[in-house]
């Protein structure tokens, strides 16, 4: 597991973006947690984000769209994004925008890791 890799949460709900914020923390990784959207970019060159946790439905933004520019701008394509919503048949339409993986809310905290290391491990 890569250590102190650096998190972005993008997420409107400020209670599920420090929640996972301290949940990751534990787990040894520097987090950051932002709620607007269209901060994200900017956020992974500033920061030097090594991946994103990116919610689908962002208020009045759709996350497939914020992934789709992520991966359509030469600095910030590569950067592996995992998005999150409760919306049911969510992962196709999050795939297809370029993340690299999907995660159904409700989730576990170990499958949340579970799916941060498999990223940050490939």
């Amino acid at each position: 597991m890569e250590k102190n890799a650096k998190i972005l949460v993008v997420d409107d709900d400020s209670g599920i973006g420090e929640m996972l914020k301290t949940l990751l923390e534990f787990y040894d990784y520097e987090v950051f947690v932002t709620e607007k959207p269209q901060k994200t970019q900017e956020l992974i060159l500033q920061y030097n984000i090594d991946l994103v946790l990116l919610d689908m439905l962002i208020s009045g933004v759709n996350g497939t769209d914020v992934c789709a520019d992520l991966r359509q701008n030469p600095e910030t394509n590569k950067t592996p994004v995992l998005m999150m919503s409760a919306l049911h048949n969510a992962g196709p339409k999050c795939k297809e925008a370029g993340a690299n993986d999907f995660i159904a809310k409700p989730f576990e905290m170990e499958d949340l890791i579970e799916k941060i290391n498999q990223i940050l491990g490939q």
